[in-house]
């Protein structure tokens, strides 16, 4: 029996396999609990940080990762153990076997390492956003996502730098130095990503606006839905989905209605010149009453200009920042009253009615 495990088998012993096979297999059955302790480790850590984490959601962010990293790991050390066998020597594309092989499992220890702490980035993203909605300020939300995404490009350029230097041996100063010799050509050519990517931090830091504002912003209005490295997402008033360069919103003048203090409501009426000066004055003084409620703040009611054609009479109100369709349901009801005090009044808009008269003169010819 001693012997029958001493039989070598491309150029190992039975015995190196069986211990290698065991390591695997005891890998296999307790990734689970190990990852489940760990990730148990790192949510009481959490936890003291922030209360009121979800715990189900913590688990499913780091559980897959963590199990895919011990297997890996596990599999990876208890194959180093075994000598290469000499039949595998031989070179695909003057690159032997062993190199490919040590560089593929390298590569995915690694690919699976970047990926745990990219979940690692998504549970302190959550972890941040809890904190933002448990004390109410929300402006900083898109923050957490923007830096949360931002980490996660530095990561992965980290990682294929990884890469490329511990899986492939790349001398990584090699590629700066020439990335610092492409630099201007690279510069030049993403000129515009730069512009955009540096207009993002702007935009982040001094806070113009955030996700979920209402802007207006060359000739689009629209509610803000993402804010990008690149780009601002916005969702317009048509339901459309607008996508405008960061540089071009830091460039622009833009209109932050969510921001405003109060909603203005302009109404222009003409007046039909029949009108008397007296009737003028009877119906601004009914639309100043008419304009005396609860939701109106500072109504003016004035004859504005006397036209041509018309009587031109401006009715402003104002009212506090509520809701648009609550907004135009005010306005509406102030339409409909001031016309029917015009009804009342007798009073018609301009070019209402025309009279048109038409002389027939004939000549005599004598």
């Amino acid at each position: 029996m001693h012997n029958f495990w001493d039989q070598i088998i491309l150029s190992n012993p039975l015995r190196k396999y069986l211990f290698v096979a065991i390591a695997i297999l005891i890998g296999l059955l307790f990734k689970r609990l190990l990852s489940k302790i760990i990730a148990g480790i790192l949510y009481r850590a959490a936890a003291r940080v922030g209360s009121g984490i979800d715990k189900d959601a913590f688990v499913k962010l780091l559980i897959g990762p963590l199990e895919t990293f011990l297997l890996i790991f596990i599999t990876v050390v208890s194959l180093e153990k075994l000598h290469f066998p000499e039949e595998f020597h031989f070179e695909i594309y003057e690159v032997s076997l062993k190199t490919i092989i040590q560089s593929i499992a390298k590569t995915v220890l690694i690919g699976v390492f970047i990926w745990l702490l990219m979940r690692t980035i998504d549970f302190i993203g959550l972890l941040l956003k809890q904190k933002i909605h448990a004390t109410g300020d929300m402006k900083d939300h898109q923050l957490v996502v923007f830096f949360r995404d931002f980490l996660k490009a530095i990561i992965a350029i980290i990682g294929v730098l990884m890469i490329l230097g511990i899986a492939f041996g790349f001398e990584v100063s090699k590629f700066w130095t020439s990335l610092g010799i492409a630099g201007a050509a690279l510069a030049l050519s993403a000129k515009e990503s730069i512009e955009n990517l540096i207009a993002s931090f702007i935009i982040f830091f001094d806070k113009p606006f955030t996700a979920g504002d209402v802007l207006k912003v060359q000739n689009i209005t629209g509610t803000v839905e993402k804010i990008g490295l690149r780009s601002t997402r916005i969702r317009t008033d048509l339901k459309t989905y607008v996508t405008v360069p960061n540089k071009q919103m830091v460039d622009s003048i833009v209109d932050n209605q969510t921001l405003r203090t109060q909603r203005k409501a302009e109404i222009r009426l003409q007046i039909g010149l029949s009108a008397s000066p007296s009737a003028l004055q009877s119906f601004v003084g009914a639309v100043e009453k008419i304009l005396i409620r609860e939701e109106i703040e500072n109504p003016t009611v004035f004859l504005n200009d006397i036209a041509g054609n018309a009587f031109m009479i401006n009715v402003d109100f104002f009212t506090a920042p509520i809701a648009l369709k609550e907004f135009n349901k005010i306005k509406q009801e102030v339409n409909l009253e001031i016309l029917k005090l015009m009804q009342q009044s007798g009073l018609e808009i301009a070019g209402a009615s025309t009279d048109v008269k038409i002389i027939n003169s004939q000549k005599e010819i004598l």
